[in-house]
């Protein structure tokens, strides 16, 4: 068989994956018995994997996790109040093809952004874009972009994907500029894309952090009528953890 030609025509036509299984499947004696449709599905089946391991790789690049988090890695014995039943069943991130939100709450070092993390990276495995921003930074950003002319285009950047993670919101009281803001994002994503956020704050409270009566209406109004919630609790987990790990 005129192995090197196949797998170099294989290249050339982007088929990396099939190459690499062709490759494989040459080497291993067991295979040459198999039918011309079983090597053919087994060429494919690589193909595949490695494309969404790529597609994979490149979601995940883009939504910039804060932590290399696993919904596998989940530490449920932790001392939080998380409910393992509910947790499992948002990792299937049927939430976010229904653009439903989530709010993660708890004290500070209980692991609401790990789980976040965790969940947006489970998110890009699912073929799901994602984008992870700490909110004091992005409205940061946001300011800055007014001022240069980009704010449109960043709003716009915002709105596209299907789960932007809004990390650490409060308890800081949002000032005037960062209420607009905040209304643009969540009027953009309403019943189209999905929100996780995650505070130290109670939800009750989160009025409080927004300011204006009117304005927080129509934020949460938004944001939490259709969302899941974890309200964690306990002692911070940081005294416990490794350095590599916050589960």
């Amino acid at each position: 068989m005129l192995t090197h030609p196949t797998i170099d025509l294989l290249h050339t036509l982007g088929l990396y994956g099939m190459a690499k299984g062709f490759k494989a499947l040459e080497a291993t004696p067991e295979t040459r018995d198999l039918e011309h449709a079983e090597w053919l599905g087994l060429l494919l089946d690589h193909e595949v994997t490695l494309r969404r391991q790529k597609r994979f790789e490149r979601r995940a690049r883009v939504a910039r996790l804060r932590h290399q988090a696993s919904v596998e890695d989940v530490d449920f014995r932790a001392a939080r109040g998380l409910d393992r039943a509910l947790f499992l069943k948002l990792a299937d991130c049927e939430w976010v093809r229904s653009r439903r939100n989530l709010l993660i709450t708890g004290p500070c070092g209980v692991g609401k952004s790990w789980l976040a993390c965790a969940l947006g990276q489970k998110a890009c495995r699912e073929d799901l874009s994602v984008l992870y921003h700490r909110v004091p930074r992005l409205f940061a950003a946001l300011t800055l972009a007014r001022g240069d002319g980009r704010y449109a285009k960043h709003l716009h950047s915002l709105s596209r994907v299907d789960l932007l993670v809004l990390d650490d919101w409060g308890p800081e009281p949002l000032n005037a500029e960062q209420r607009r803001d905040l209304l643009e994002i969540v009027e953009d994503r309403y019943d189209a894309r999905s929100i996780m956020i995650t505070s130290q704050v109670p939800v009750d409270r989160w009025y409080e952090i927004i300011g204006d009566p009117t304005l927080a209406d129509a934020i949460l109004d938004r944001i939490v009528h259709n969302a899941y919630r974890i309200e964690l609790s306990g002692d911070s987990l940081r005294k416990k953890r490794t350095p590599e790990h916050t589960p």
